[in-house]
């Protein structure tokens, strides 16, 4: 049975544009609809979820039920933009899925005392990131309820 929920938007926050793109059509081999939204370094990726700047009208900027979130951002990194939206009341529900190339038990430890959902390091191999993404489509539109932001 197939109950993917093609209306939670998604936020994606990577500064490849390769790695940005993969993630794009990994996203449409998995025939995920979810619509998207990307935000290019930690910076940005606050401003959208705090809706400040140029993001503060809802309409444009929806509030995302889903981050997936690099770490190795330039200026604000993953790290410090995971501790900000775990602190953060409105947000901390949302589930953030690192999606990284690092594999160090640190890095790995941090985000979830942090409060990291899932942790996934980046394949290598086209192949292999397909299937990544495959897998974590299922679970998190599949088989997980996501939160319901608070009327």
């Amino acid at each position: 049975m197939n109950n993917i929920k093609s209306n939670h938007w998604i936020l994606i926050v990577e500064d490849s544009d390769t790695d940005y793109e993969t993630t794009a059509r990994a996203f449409k081999n998995a025939k995920m609809a979810n619509p998207i939204n990307r935000c290019e370094d930690g910076e940005e990726a606050l401003d959208y979820l705090f809706r400040r700047k140029q993001y503060t009208d809802p309409e444009t900027s929806p509030r995302p039920e889903l981050i997936m979130l690099d770490l190795n951002l330039p200026g604000t990194d993953g790290r410090e933009v995971l501790e900000e939206i775990k602190k953060a009341p409105n947000l901390r529900r949302i589930p953030v899925i690192v999606l990284t190339t690092s594999s160090d038990s640190m890095d790995i430890n941090k985000c979830y005392n942090s409060g990291a959902n899932s942790y996934m390091v980046k394949p290598v191999d086209l192949p292999g990131f397909f299937e990544s993404i495959q897998r974590l489509q299922e679970f998190w539109f599949e088989v997980a309820l996501l939160p319901v932001e608070d009327r």
